[in-house]
């Protein structure tokens, strides 16, 4: 990890908790917002605890339900990786101009296929017309 900080998803685990109510997650919860399986999430939570930046608290009526909370630690944690993960998310959302144009082209006529690019439309609205003032 860049600047002697751990990986990047460690950033995410803390700042679901930090925006989350009460600054707590079900473990469950924490993995569905999350991009890692369910084990994967446990175990940057069992990181996470062993270092201090969150605490597994029990959830009252339900034995086998766990929360994770961030403690103070992990807040201020957040704030020293947050340079590095604005460096990375600026460097990986910056496009240039014909990348953006690529990208809003792509988004506009989700096909490649002729059949669905602006040019046949057109070809089919020509011909259409055509067909229709010849029969009538």
């Amino acid at each position: 990890a860049e600047c002697g900080l751990p990986p990047l998803a460690w950033y995410d685990v803390l700042w679901a908790l930090r925006r989350a109510p009460d600054r707590r997650l079900r473990l469950s919860e924490l993995a569905d917002s999350l991009t890692v399986s369910r084990g994967g999430a446990t175990k940057l939570v069992d990181r996470l605890a062993a270092q201090g930046l969150l605490e597994r608290e029990a959830c009252e009526g339900d034995r086998r339900g766990r929360y994770a909370v961030i403690t103070p630690a992990g807040t201020e944690f957040l704030r020293k990786m947050w340079p590095v993960y604005k460096r990375v998310l600026e460097a990986a959302l910056t496009v240039d101009d014909a990348e953006a144009a690529a990208v809003a082209n792509a988004l506009a006529y989700p096909s490649t296929s002729s059949e669905f690019s602006p040019a046949a439309d057109e070809r089919t609205t020509s011909a259409s017309a055509r067909a229709s003032s010849a029969g009538g």
